[in-house]
């Protein structure tokens, strides 16, 4: 499916806006190094804005790192924090000037400087969570030796969460908005409202999407993932528009998602990349569900694979069928969500592993 040119798209955005071999054993520190047995195997990473505990994407993946720190395949985690768009290229060079056996860089944005700097250190493993290098012309997916992209068809879980949305909703009213308007954004957002669709579809409503719409790829949206301001603004304006379930794809500041459900007291959030339920304590309450990408799973994976000298550049994408996309628990809503509805989302689930069920984006892999 159509991928969008990493320099194009990157510089369209930002206008808006070794593995060490060893001969017999190894002397006792590098034995002792990194866990259990583990071998001097340095992991990096070079965050996107919002940092490694922005209860998101970035955090996720950073625990895939720490996961392989703790499991004892690698012996050190290294991470440079990106705050503004200005820090991805020093970010990254920062980590290949250091001793990383793999750099992991997290985000879209990072697209355009993780391919310079593959490019100028072939020697150097990389792996870029969101991103899949594609021709400008064709489209086709572009390989570059020492990146293994890590994407995720996350239309396929939020489908599920908007004809869950759909089902739950007492307005008859739910919505989405989102950070940046970039591919890994907006594919949530198409998966929700191909499910509120087809929730119509099936039971003959007319349950209505504000703040998106998958015909035009037109919605609402804050300009970047920093603006608490504006983020809490339009999820007040959702509400008051009548949508009562939220699904904010923002990173950090989809937080005030669940600060203005929390505040209407009639009104739920989807969260999205890890569960909300886990990561945004304080709105346990207000927590639908969440669409998970399993990101840490597949970071320690891929690192892993480094530090045993097994890399591969093969993108690893992340489906309902392999488990690398998800729903998470219900939660507290467990009793209030109707088993009949439980049971719908559950074999929606299987008819699209099985291929049963086509749930498309522009922006899927």
């Amino acid at each position: 499916m159509r991928r969008t040119n990493v320099m194009r798209v990157v510089a369209s955005v930002l206008a808006v806006g070794l593995a060490v071999s060893a001969c017999g054993e190894p002397p006792p520190e590098e034995q002792d190094a990194g866990g259990e047995g583990g071998k001097e195997f340095v992991g990096c990473m070079v965050t996107d804005q919002g940092g490694p505990d922005d209860k998101s994407f970035n955090e996720t993946s950073y625990k895939g790192l720490q996961d392989a720190e703790k499991d004892g395949a690698i012996s050190e985690v290294k991470i440079a924090e990106s705050n503004a768009d200005s820090d991805y290229k020093p970010n990254v060079e920062e980590m290949v000037a250091g001793d990383c056996g793999m750099i992991v860089t997290v985000g879209f944005l990072l697209a355009e400087a993780t391919q310079a700097a593959a490019e100028a250190n072939p020697e150097e493993k990389f792996a870029i969570v969101d991103f899949l290098y594609t021709d400008p012309d064709t489209f086709e997916p572009v390989e570059i030796d020492n990146v293994k992209p890590l994407v995720f068809n996350t239309h396929e879980a939020a489908f599920l969460a908007g004809y869950l949305a759909a089902g739950q909703s007492e307005t008859g009213k739910v919505a989405t908005w989102g950070g940046l308007k970039i591919p890994t954004v907006t594919i949530f957002m198409d998966g929700f409202a191909d499910g509120v669709a087809h929730y119509n579809k099936e039971k003959d409503k007319d349950v209505e999407v504000l703040g998106w719409d998958k015909k035009s790829q037109d919605g609402q949206f804050v300009g970047d993932f920093s603006n608490s301001n504006k983020a809490k603004q339009i999820s007040d304006n959702l509400l008051s528009a009548g949508a009562d379930i939220i699904m904010p794809v923002a990173g950090p500041i989809g937080e005030q998602a669940a600060v203005a459900a929390k505040d209407a007291g009639d009104a739920s959030v989807i969260w999205v990349d890890t569960d909300g339920y886990e990561s945004l304590t304080k709105y346990q309450d207000v927590i639908l569900t969440s669409v998970e990408k399993g990101m840490d799973v597949a970071v320690q994976e891929a690192t892993t694979a480094a530090a045993e000298d097994s890399f591969s550049n093969e993108p690893f994408v992340g489906t309902l069928e392999n488990e690398g996309v998800s729903i998470s628990p219900y939660h507290d809503f467990e009793d209030k969500v109707d088993d009949g509805l439980k049971q719908e989302v559950e074999d929606l689930k299987q008819q699209i592993i099985d291929g049963e069920l086509k749930v498309e984006s522009d922006a899927a892999f």
